[in-house]
């Protein structure tokens, strides 16, 4: 059955203001220090962005009427999770940032542009229509903000 595309970006929106609510007014310092279970803040928000990239693709892909490419064992989203994490240690936070402003953009652009069929959420796989990933995140960040202090 179809997501009503409204509640689906509304849904999207929520998730993103929460995520910058738990990082607003951390320093550079803080954003990439790794105790945050070891990672660190700036990795949280790359993979988030790898996150939406991947859905991004799946909602154009099922759109266009064919099948979900990321349908994952549990194996294989750890893997993948590891070696995404792995892939973008080394970027920049300001990059970081614009990979998780852009991913966003174009998941809310493939979002408007899909078809009743991108829209229909049992057609996904790992990486799901409709998420509450992103949130996940934001309560980590919160905890860990907590926990410092800051």
């Amino acid at each position: 059955m179809a997501e009503d595309r409204e509640a689906l970006l509304q849904h999207y929106k929520v998730m993103r203001e929460e995520l910058l609510s738990a990082i607003e007014g951390l320093s550079d310092e803080l954003m990439t220090e790794r105790t945050l279970d070891g990672w660190s803040v700036k990795d949280h928000l790359a993979h988030l962005a790898l996150w939406d990239d991947i859905r991004t693709s799946d909602v154009v892909r099922i759109s266009a009427g064919y099948d979900s490419a990321w349908r994952m064992t549990g194996e294989q989203d750890a893997a993948y999770g590891a070696m995404g994490h792995d892939l973008r240690l080394n970027l920049s936070l300001e990059q970081v940032k614009w990979e998780l402003a852009t991913s966003r953009q174009r998941l809310y652009e493939a979002i408007k542009a899909a078809t009743p069929r991108g829209l229909d959420g049992s057609l996904y796989g790992e990486a799901g229509l409709r998420s509450g990933h992103e949130r996940q995140h934001a309560g980590w960040i919160k905890r860990w903000r907590g926990e410092k202090g800051v």
